[in-house]
């Protein structure tokens, strides 16, 4: 059990972290028996106490009484940390003449931490807060420079680490589905459905542009194989049959993905007004943002999305920034698709400090705005679904990977293959720290002109050998309140033997969940934390009414 000594603004964040930990813990009591004790602030410790934490940008009474250097940084400084870069994105500490080396400062290479005994604990001071970097990242969000770095995940490790490193074990409900490696979450934002929606208008004149002299480019430049640009010219010579009726509208296959994503479940989210493209706080919206659609065009193919079961969300206006149009929004396209609980994605990804609130509001079940436009990577530093600070019930569901993020020349201009890779990448590190991959294909971008089919059969291919859970936006936003709510204890019954138990209910369909138990390295007194490669750890599928007995 870890007992958490933190100022009382520091309390909804440090409740955040532990539930991405998912680790034994409780706020630091005098009367508690803890033998890990983190403190933000000074020396705390109880009678059990064998190691102490304190995070801490400022020089502590501890660091006064036993003369510890502390050097200030400025907010921005990066640490270095397992191989892995760790932006602090508040202030920091270094101490200049500590020889721990586990995290260090990467420019003047200074460690980040220092490392003591006393009265018979391990005291260790890391330089920064990370219920404030915590804060940071679930409320403002990583800049694009850092997207690729799942800056949460890694303080996480760093506190497992410490606890192991100092001799004792780690043990929590890893954010990974009993029996797969990970999860991954298909998602598609309805944007054009209908190219007959676009006559003379801006879409339909880029539509022409790209699929012809811009084919011919990808072509010469190597990005596109010369059979997409003959299916383009076929596809623009057709275009005049499809405003006269004589031929189907090659946009008009979003639910294509039911083929493609055959066995996996996907979400689709929805545009609930025609021509409206809702408001910003700080002056007008591009009319770009508006949708040529009606909600009923797509219905039928929205019924079978459902059918096959899959699901529909809203793909929300205004719904960021006011409840009551959220909730307009929510009611329509739950009616017309009948369901009564509905998640949602912003359009062009509107979102500000207050959307949490309003969604939360207007009633939506989770939401999955968070992501960048530009890049892909972690905005929010992880790659688990997590709540909004300041919202009780609303469940964020990050969105990781965006088709037009990684193709359009305004962004990263990728081709099919080095996005492919990245992607790939980005699959190694979610297998690494568990939780969920979540994608957003838009509904055309398997169509003329785009035709980025290929590169996401190859994403489909690769999640299918890593093992992966498919679920819907809802069944992984479920699957992660199950985790919230579960409960494990422990207690050492003899040397070597730990004593679990789990609560937790499971009377759904869905994976069941596991404790990890990482195994202590044993520090020798002239090494209070001991060094070497990463705790081994031991997985154990998690029972609601056994008591585990498990070998450290």
């Amino acid at each position: 059990m870890i007992g958490v000594a933190v100022q009382a603004t520091e309390r909804d964040a440090a409740r955040e972290f532990f539930e991405l930990c998912k680790t034994p813990w409780e706020f630091f009591r005098h009367d508690g028996n803890y033998e890990v004790v983190l403190s933000t602030s000074e020396l705390c410790r109880s009678a059990g106490s064998r190691l102490v934490l304190i995070f801490s940008a400022a020089c502590t009474p501890f660091d006064v009484e036993n003369t510890i250097a502390v050097r200030a940084w400025p907010a921005g400084t990066v640490l270095a940390f397992a191989g892995r870069r760790l932006p602090i994105y508040g202030v920091a500490a270094t101490f200049p003449s500590s020889r721990d080396l586990i995290a260090i400062e990467e420019t003047l290479r200074e460690p980040a931490l220092s490392v003591h005994r006393s009265a018979g604990a391990t005291v260790v001071r890391i330089g920064y807060n990370p219920f404030e970097e915590t804060r940071y990242l679930l409320t403002s969000g990583q800049p694009t420079k850092n997207a690729g770095i799942p800056t949460l995940e890694l303080h996480c490790a760093l506190l497992r680490d410490l606890i192991t490193r100092s001799g004792l074990p780690f043990v929590e409900i890893p954010p990974v589905p009993e029996g797969y490696a990970f999860m991954a979450c298909l998602t598609h934002d309805i944007d054009h459905p209908l190219l007959r929606n676009h006559f003379c208008d801006r879409t339909m004149f880029g539509f022409l542009y790209r699929a012809t002299i811009g084919s011919i480019a990808d072509v010469w430049r190597g990005r596109k194989p010369a059979r997409s640009m003959l299916k383009n010219w076929a596809a623009a010579c057709r275009l005049p049959f499809v405003y006269l009726g004589l031929a189907k509208d090659f946009w008009q296959e979003f639910d294509r993905y039911l083929e493609i994503e055959s066995g996996m479940g996907s979400t689709f989210f929805v545009i609930p007004r025609k021509d409206h493209p809702g408001r910003r706080r700080d002056g007008p919206t591009p009319g770009a943002r508006a949708s040529r659609y009606d909600l009923a065009q797509v219905l039928p193919q929205l019924k079978r999305i459902i059918a096959a079961g899959n699901e529909v969300g809203l793909h929300g206006l205004d719904a960021w920034l006011d409840a009551e149009d959220g909730r307009s929004e929510r009611d329509r396209v739950a009616q017309a698709v009948g369901t009564t609980e509905l998640g949602v994605r912003m359009h062009w990804l509107y979102f500000d400090d207050h959307s949490p609130i309003v969604l939360e509001q207007a009633g939506f079940s989770y939401d999955s705005t968070v992501g960048y436009n530009e890049t892909v990577g972690y905005r929010a530093g992880t790659t688990q679904v997590y709540r909004p600070l300041g919202t009780t019930q609303l469940l964020e569901l990050p969105l990781h990977v965006m088709d037009t993020a990684m193709f359009y020349p305004d962004y990263l201009h990728l081709n099919e293959n080095e996005a492919t890779r990245l992607v790939g990448r980005m699959m190694d590190e979610v297998a690494q720290f568990g939780g969920v991959l979540t994608v957003n294909w838009h509904d055309r971008s398997i169509a003329p002109e785009r035709l980025w089919d290929d590169p996401y059969r190859v994403v489909l291919r690769e999640l299918r050998s890593w093992g992966v859970w498919f679920p819907t936006a809802t069944q992984a936003v479920a699957w992660f309140k199950k985790r919230r709510a579960a409960v494990i204890e422990y207690t050492q019954v003899e040397p070597g033997v730990i004593s679990v138990r789990g609560r937790f209910s499971q009377s759904d369909q869905q994976p069941g969940l596991k404790i990890r138990v990482h195994k202590p390295r044993t520090p020798t007194l002239a090494e209070p934390l001991a060094s070497g490669a990463t705790a081994d750890f031991v997985d154990v599928r998690l029972s609601d009414t056994a008591e585990l007995r498990i070998a450290i």
